[in-house]
């Protein structure tokens, strides 16, 4: 598993499984699920994060941090 979360954007990405071909399955407004041909959940994305957690509870996350253009 692996888990990202993107400062500038406060979008949390967790991976569950690495797969090949994946479409995406809009839970609600903030929440996408990554399915893949098999229909099984191997990822899912968080928008707007911040609103349903603090990131600084989740343990080994690999903080993306976008320089500015």
């Amino acid at each position: 598993m692996k888990i990202y979360y993107n400062t500038t954007q406060d979008l949390l990405h967790i991976v569950f499984r690495e797969s090949n071909q994946v479409r995406n399955e809009r839970y609600n407004d903030d929440i996408v699920f990554d399915v893949d041909s098999n229909n099984k959940i191997v990822g899912m994305e968080i928008l707007e994060a911040s609103n349903y957690l603090d990131a600084r509870d989740i343990k080994d996350v690999k903080v993306i941090e976008e320089k500015a253009a």
